[in-house]
């Protein structure tokens, strides 16, 4: 997985292809905690009774895992980054009724590989 926020490339890899990394600075994490509301929870205990896809709780993990890429990309430049690399998500339940979401990876600076025909993995 690879995507570009702005200015910043996060990768799940420990390198970014075409670059080596010049600097390591770090953790960059991201946190975000999100309640389902009552109104949706009812809604989707409902919809359970059929089965199928409910979306509400797709929306709601979609926008904290949106959120907390965001914050991890925040922190990765007020380190200094211009990557972060070896991203990862993780999910757990707080309560029944709440979930975090933390984003978490390398911040790096990168700067383009000479010849771009290598990979420097972070060491």
């Amino acid at each position: 997985m690879a995507i570009r926020e702005g200015d910043v490339i996060v990768v799940t890899t420990p390198y970014v292809p075409g670059y080596r990394v010049v600097k390591v600075l770090g953790v960059a994490v991201g946190v975000t905690a999100r309640s389902r509301g009552l109104g949706a929870t009812i809604i989707a205990g409902l919809r359970s009774i059929f089965g199928g896809e409910i979306d509400e709780f797709t929306e709601l993990a979609e926008q904290a895992r949106r959120e907390a890429i965001e914050r991890m990309v925040m922190h990765a430049r007020e380190m200094g980054a211009n990557a972060v690399v070896s991203f990862r998500l993780e999910s757990n339940e707080i309560s029944e009724n709440m979930d975090e979401i933390i984003a978490y990876g390398t911040a790096v600076v990168v700067e383009p590989a000479e010849g771009s025909g290598g990979c420097a993995a972070v060491e």
